[in-house]
């Protein structure tokens, strides 16, 4: 939000007050002097007038899982164990999961309180690749390729999906690559050939790969370099 907007929706501040604020420099935003009304804060911002502080931004935090089976991509589950019943973190109700994975898929789970950051991953103009190993029932036949190349339509969003990438690794076995997080989504693009997924694990998403160290259930913070680069 630009500076001079977060300003004006505080009680104590009208639009003339902004500007006088801003004009005898007595805004602080992460301990920095701003004038620019159009300076962008964010919600991790902390923001003072006169050493008063408006918005105490709490820490922006990044942690990759490594999801095992049989645990639910939610923040709260009445039935099943959740992803943040798998982390010892304080104020686990502020985090949010980018990019969910089905009850018994597996892998690199990104769990984070910085929404901008989890959109640029997820969203699908960002065209950020999420490539996953795949098992399956039947074998891969040779076109099942182009198929995924070209797009798959499904009748109950009305869309026809983004062009994906499938190597294939075995007779049963392939990497897929695609740019999408639609419901079940590598389920059903096999399901078109009448092939059972049996085991579906996300290596990574966009940068991000899923560290090699991390066992099931284990996590670890997300390095700056591994943030900065999403």
């Amino acid at each position: 939000m630009r500076l001079d907007r977060f300003l004006s929706n505080l009680p104590r501040f009208s639009r003339k007050d902004v500007r006088f604020a801003l004009v005898a420099r007595r805004i602080k935003v992460d301990g920095l002097v701003v004038s620019d009304p159009l300076f962008e804060v964010r919600e991790f911002s902390r923001v003072e007038c006169d050493d008063e502080v408006l918005q105490d931004g709490k820490p922006a935090r990044y942690f990759m899982l490594h999801k095992p089976p049989g645990c639910v991509s939610a923040t709260l589950d009445p039935q099943h164990p959740t992803v943040l019943d798998l982390l010892d973190e304080p104020d686990k109700q502020d985090l949010h999961i980018a990019g969910r994975l089905d009850f018994n898929t597996t892998g690199l789970m990104l769990i984070t309180n910085d929404g901008l950051w989890s959109r640029r991953l997820t969203e699908p103009k960002t065209r950020q690749s999420k490539i996953y190993y795949v098992e399956t029932e039947q074998e891969i036949g040779p076109d099942y390729v182009k198929k995924f190349a070209k797009g798959f339509y499904f009748a109950f969003e009305n869309l026809t999906t983004q062009p994906a990438e499938l190597e294939v690794l075995g007779p049963h076995s392939g990497r897929l690559s695609i740019v999408e997080g639609r419901y079940h989504q590598v389920k059903r693009m096999f399901g078109h050939f009448n092939n059972k997924v049996l085991r579906l694990h996300r290596e990574r998403m966009g940068p991000l790969y899923l560290d090699p160290l991390l066992a099931p259930g284990q996590y670890r913070s997300l390095t700056t370099e591994e943030i900065l680069a999403v």
